[in-house]
């Protein structure tokens, strides 16, 4: 079901299947989320859920289980409820299933509530422990913006400009052993606030910085000005990818509390970075917002 929000500046759709943002608009019309042409990348915002990623071999033990896990975790093929919904806001919800627990033991209650206001796009990720022990999860989101903008734009005029000063080195994604190498790292960021892009910068998958002061990050088009800004302040770190070789027209912003699996893991679920964990009766939340430039 796709749900259509709407204020005197913007409009957004939201698929229940994933709660998944499918379209975001200004008051020109211009789109900015990336429209899933599969002959590049047929997603567009898929919600990162209990994994960031993939495990080792598709597989993790959770407090002595093995269990099949797949990348990035269920929710992209998980219909979500919706209900509170608004002309500017609806909530999209999950609970645990059957299904579920065969993949990820424990019970809980996802949900993201997306609210349009006069600054922009709004994401709330909630995570709510309904078990009776801890829950431990990974969450990350994964927006993909169209890049260029404009048909008299290249994808190489614009830039990645960090909310502070960074000196920045990100982890070497292995395409071989499909694990981030902790021991092959490229300095990205020396006491700079921008990062220009380049296809050339993905053509070992995602650029993963897993240690970043800034809690926002600019694409943008630094001739015009134009572009979008994703504030992430509950996330720890961030990464950005396009498809290569293929050299998709879109550049993906995520906020992670998590990665793919690392060299320096072993397959404890327990075991890897930043992990997230919930007490019983316990709620986190988890706040990224969308501006335009």
């Amino acid at each position: 079901m796709l749900i259509t929000l709407h204020t005197a500046k913007y409009t957004a759709v939201i698929d229940s299947l994933g709660a998944q943002l499918l379209s975001f608009k200004d008051q020109a019309r211009t789109e900015y989320i990336w429209q899933r042409d599969p002959a590049y990348w047929a997603s567009s915002s898929p919600l990162l859920f209990p994994i960031v990623g993939n495990c080792r071999n598709d597989r993790t033990i959770i407090e002595g289980t093995w269990y099949e896990l797949p990348k990035h975790g269920f929710c992209r093929t998980t219909d979500f409820q919706v209900h509170q919904q608004s002309d500017s806001c609806a909530v999209f919800t999950i609970h645990d299933t059957e299904e579920t627990r065969c993949m990820y033991p424990y019970a809980f209650c996802l949900s993201l509530t997306c609210h349009l206001r006069e600054d922009g796009l709004h994401m709330c990720y909630q995570v709510e422990n309904k078990d009776t022990r801890p829950i431990h999860y990974q969450i990350g989101a994964h927006p993909g913006f169209r890049c260029p903008l404009f048909q008299d734009e290249s994808f190489e005029d614009y830039v990645l400009e960090f909310e502070k000063e960074e000196t920045a080195s990100s982890i070497a994604y292995d395409l071989e052993n499909l694990q981030f190498n902790t021991a092959d790292r490229k300095l990205r960021l020396d006491h700079s606030r921008t990062l220009p892009l380049s296809y050339d910068l993905f053509s070992g998958n995602a650029v993963f910085f897993d240690a970043i002061a800034s809690r926002s990050v600019a694409l943008k088009n630094p001739a015009s000005g134009k572009g979008v800004s994703v504030a992430f302040p509950d996330f720890e770190t961030i990464a950005f990818w396009t498809s290569m070789p293929s050299k998709g027209p879109f550049l993906c912003v995520e906020p992670w509390n998590g990665s793919a699996i690392r060299s320096d893991e072993d397959d404890n679920f327990l075991n890897r970075h930043f992990l997230q964990t919930v007490l019983p009766g316990d709620k986190k939340q988890y706040q990224m917002q969308i501006t335009v430039l």
